[in-house]
């Protein structure tokens, strides 16, 4: 994700630039640290604004929630897996340049704090209806963009009893539980193992599925 301009280059009376440092620091506390575990007070301070600040943009804490879900997670996901995905030549190629450049970051840092969206998913689905549809919403365009690629892929020549869903939604769910182990363990080991099985899955169905 691009940086954003820091405070100090924003004016005093800058509602939509206010609004934005408060999404910028709730996602950064949400996807890390957690929702439940992120105080409204703590996020004024990292935000730095005040309580009527905060009340004017986002009256309550869920409504913080729902913008950080809808604005930042979707937004990441959006140029960290589908833009890539769909720049690139084929889907594979695309897959295992999104998983080096992911790996490459973490290795950078040095720590693995997980998948921003999933992080959210295992918190938040199950006790809200809101979160839980902003959520899956964000699931639903990212599998239905590998989805989209991958039929691409195959309409020169076609594949025979290929299911470009299926192959998508395993994309996703690899990916998100190859995170969670890299979390977990703190390597990212999970994440190059994935990388290569899935791309060599995909490459064989798409090149050797293919009927004579």
């Amino acid at each position: 994700m691009s940086e954003r301009p820091t405070s100090s280059h924003r004016r005093m009376n800058d509602p939509e630039g206010l609004r934005q440092r408060l999404v910028d620091a709730a996602y950064a506390a949400f996807s890390t640290r957690g929702y439940h575990s992120s105080a409204l007070h703590d996020l004024k301070r990292e935000a730095g604004v005040t309580s009527g600040a905060l009340a004017h943009h986002f009256p309550t804490k869920k409504a913080l929630g729902l913008a950080v879900i809808q604005d930042r997670v979707a937004e990441a996901v959006e140029l960290t897996w589908i833009t890539p995905v769909n720049l690139a030549t084929t889907t594979a190629d695309g897959i295992q340049a999104v998983f080096a450049a992911i790996i490459s970051e973490l290795e950078r840092k040095g720590a693995v704090s997980g998948c921003p969206l999933n992080n959210l998913a295992l918190e938040l689905s199950r006790e809200d209806e809101d979160f839980q549809a902003a959520i899956e919403a964000i699931f639903m365009r990212w599998r239905s963009a590998i989805a989209d690629k991958l039929r691409g892929d195959l309409r020169a020549a076609p594949v025979h009893d290929f299911d470009s869903e299926a192959m998508a939604t395993l994309v996703v769910a690899t990916y998100s539980g190859a995170m969670a182990m890299a979390k977990a363990s703190q390597s990212v080991a999970p994440l190059k193992i994935c990388a290569a099985q899935l791309t060599s899955i995909i490459r064989n169905q798409t090149l050797l599925g293919r009927e004579p």
